[in-house]
């Protein structure tokens, strides 16, 4: 069956140019109305960017509006979600594509770097999600992407501020998946490699013309599928994907008497043994295995 987004409302973050503006085109080739939300300081409305892809859309017989809105700021996001609400009355699906590199070794980096990183990519993704989330949860419905990065999961150097950032959309992902499943809100992570404006330099040529944000956005269109999984790491990169699984080994218990870090090393091969490991459905769930351990 195909993958269709007809009467369906999504937003994009960071949606002017590289991987948003790929995100948006597809979403609303396959039918979707789109706000395309992109910030830009040097004006108060739609940045030129927006615009333009929202044109572009229209041409093409879709739907969509190009909204300025800087994710930092709650109130900005606020007032976004509004536009989006009086134009077509419903938000179906949240893409937080938005983000900043201030890359620096972790020596050399200022901490205003690290804190405006943490705003954009952290609290610019809580910011619109937690101004979406009410309203999926009332009409039993909502997707949401949180766009993650293997620097949060495998660290990158110089990135200490945007590796923080990424890694934190795991945690989050684990919790909103939790509480919006009762309400039909799925929430995935989205990993993308792919040579944008932002990453301009950082990839050798003969792999900036592979790993194209036309080669990731697929994979987003699966995770806000009406049929989407949820609590997903997709990996996407060069029409390759893949899916990060977290796991944990079974562990080895230790007697109170034998409780000592020189028993810890000498045992840490064992602990560390791979054979028998699963995943781990909630904190609670991690707990119980490990007192059900140390029961037995």
């Amino acid at each position: 069956m195909d993958i269709r987004f007809d009467g369906r409302v999504a937003i994009v973050t960071g949606a002017g140019r590289g991987l948003g503006r790929s995100h948006v085109l597809g979403l609303a080739a396959r039918g979707a109305k789109v706000a395309i939300v992109d910030f830009d300081p040097s004006t108060d409305g739609a940045p030129p960017a927006a615009s333009a892809v929202a044109a572009e859309i229209g041409a093409q017989g879709g739907e969509a509006i190009a909204i300025g809105a800087n994710v930092a700021d709650a109130a900005s996001v606020q007032t976004m979600i509004e536009q989006v609400l009086a134009r077509w009355g419903r938000v179906d699906i949240l893409v937080n594509n938005a983000g900043i590199l201030r890359d620096k070794s972790f020596a050399k980096m200022e901490l205003a770097d690290f804190r405006l990183v943490l705003e954009v990519h952290v609290m610019g993704t809580v910011n619109c999600t937690k101004a979406v989330w009410e309203r999926m949860r009332e009409q039993k419905y909502g997707r949401i992407v949180l766009t993650a990065s293997s620097s949060g999961l495998y660290g990158n150097f110089g990135q200490s501020n945007y590796g923080t950032a990424k890694a934190a959309m795991v945690g989050l992902m684990n919790v909103l998946h939790l509480e919006g499943e009762k309400y039909d809100i799925r929430v995935n992570a989205l990993l993308p490699t792919a040579a944008t404006q932002m990453t301009e330099g950082l990839f050798p040529e003969a792999v900036a013309r592979l790993a194209t944000p036309e080669s990731i956005t697929p994979g987003l269109l699966f995770l806000v599928s009406e049929n989407a999984p949820s609590r997903v790491m997709l990996c996407a990169g060069a029409g390759t994907f893949a899916r990060t699984l977290i796991t944990e080994t079974v562990g080895v218990h230790f007697p109170e008497a034998d409780r000592t870090p020189e028993a810890i090393a000498a045992a840490f091969d064992r602990i560390s043994d791979p054979t028998g490991a699963t995943g781990v459905a909630t904190a609670f769930a991690q707990t119980e295995k490990l007192v059900a351990l140390a029961r037995s």
